[in-house]
């Protein structure tokens, strides 16, 4: 018979998020918690999504809603039920002033006008798959607004550019449902532990490695890609790495980013300003990878050089490991 002692029968639970986030905001001294407090936000609305995607297949939010967004994408029913919930959250918070959703054409004003900070979401990136059970994710970056407070956010608020994002991250629902971000200090990761309702860090300081065996691309539009792009593909190929996309940017990012890799999403003949949007898609993503030493690129140069003109505006990107996105580019 094993005796355990008290020690071995009260492991340590682990570092919970909230936890993580009010150690960190205490290593500077100028925070004064709203940002602390937005990403609480972000997380709770994550966990509130967490549990209606586990349950979509009982109580019928899977599948078409018959609605199309302003992207002119047909939109799922966790499309509208994710984007009321994120906004729900941000409005509640009470941190956010305003919100640029992939669902809606103009700024979301929260009423929140003493707000400092402005978010740009996706709110379920890849919903299309929930009807076969693969794994999707919620996108998002963070800003802290440029007009004055006490007053309506405007366009300026969204449009100043990767480089002043302030925080980014992502949501993946998949096996476990993690949040992974970044405040400009590197890169952590929390896990979902359904029976505490509480993420839990579980990566931390994610450096991805300089390089992969490990390209994903949707090849089915092969020949729509620039001769650069075929050329690299070729060159995976010929160096036996591993096809690997699932359809689904969260999933794939995610992926790459833990086992060294590149996702290609490149303009094609129908989309020659590529398909994936830049603000709330292309940014936050770029902002991780960079964090964590890898890259991003749409072709020419950093994602998070592009000024951008617009809200919905669309980039091609190649993300991933540094080595491998400078070998797309140079290809």
């Amino acid at each position: 018979m094993i005796i355990k002692t008290a020690q071995e029968l009260a492991l340590p639970v682990g570092v919970t998020l909230d936890r993580f986030i009010m150690h960190s905001q205490s290593a500077f001294p100028y925070a004064t918690g709203e940002l602390s407090q937005l990403l609480r936000d972000i997380a709770l609305a994550g966990k509130i999504i967490n549990r209606e995607i586990n349950r979509a297949g009982l109580i019928d939010i899977a599948g078409g809603s018959g609605t199309e967004n302003v992207q002119g994408e047909n939109q799922q029913k966790l499309d509208i039920v994710a984007n009321i919930r994120f906004i729900r959250a941000l409005k509640n918070g009470g941190e956010v002033c305003a919100i640029l959703s992939e669902e809606d054409e103009d700024i979301i004003h929260t009423g929140n006008d003493h707000g400092k900070y402005v978010v740009a979401m996706d709110p379920l990136d890849g919903s299309s798959n929930i009807d076969v059970n693969v794994s999707i994710g919620t996108i998002f970056s963070i800003y802290r607004r440029v007009t004055p407070i006490n007053g309506p956010a405007s366009i300026e608020d969204f449009l100043q550019g990767g480089r002043r994002q302030v925080a980014a991250g992502y949501i993946l629902y998949g096996s476990s449902t993690m949040l992974v971000y970044s405040t400009g200090d590197g890169v952590n990761g929390f896990t979902f532990d359904h029976s505490l309702g509480e993420f839990i860090l579980s990566h931390k300081n994610i450096y991805s490695p300089s390089t992969g065996s490990i390209y994903s691309v949707n090849e089915g539009h092969y020949h729509s890609y620039p001769a650069f792009v075929q050329k690299y593909i070729e060159q995976c190929k010929s160096y036996n790495y591993s096809a690997r996309y699932i359809g689904s940017l969260v999933g794939d990012f995610h992926r790459n980013l833990l086992k060294g890799g590149i996702y290609l999403y490149p303009s094609t003949q129908k989309d020659p300003k590529g398909k994936l949007r830049l603000l709330y898609e292309c940014y936050p993503l770029a902002f991780i990878i960079e964090q964590s030493g890898g890259k991003a690129s749409d072709g020419f140069g950093c994602i998070l050089d592009i000024v951008p003109t617009s809200f919905h505006q669309r980039s091609p990107i190649y993300i991933g490991s540094k080595e491998m996105v400078e070998g797309v580019v140079k290809a």
